[in-house]
């Protein structure tokens, strides 16, 4: 069982930047891939970035390269997603997910997931 906590969510202006932190329970952290995921009301929910166990393989979406960045500590059983130059539609709760199995990282079939945050980009 894995628990997930997200924080850094909050208010910024378009350009500026956010920091988001997943906070993992247990010992086996560094045993999960691990993803953030973004939804608006209405949408399904849309990856944005994975890593590996390791941390050596990251992945993003479109939307994302080039203006965020996903890692990960494992000492500390905590992931991160630093996001600049954000877009007011970039505006989403933030999810973060484990997965056991690391393979389509970009599909929401993942193990599990924490509660979210909410990024708002204002104009």
């Amino acid at each position: 069982q894995v628990q997930l906590v997200e924080s850094g969510g909050g208010l910024v202006q378009a350009g500026g930047s956010l920091r988001l932190s997943c906070a993992a329970s247990g010992r086996t952290f560094s045993s999960y891939a691990m993803g953030w995921f973004r939804q608006t009301p209405g949408k399904d929910r849309e990856f944005v970035a994975a890593i590996s166990e390791s941390g050596s393989g990251t992945y993003y979406a479109s939307s994302a390269k080039g203006r965020f960045t996903i890692s990960r500590d494992n000492a500390k059983n905590t992931m991160y997603l630093q996001m600049n130059s954000l877009k007011p539609e970039d505006t989403a709760v933030y999810y973060c997910a484990a997965r056991k199995v690391p393979r389509a990282l970009w599909n929401p079939s993942y193990d599990y997931w924490g509660q979210g945050t909410q990024v708002t980009v204002s104009s």
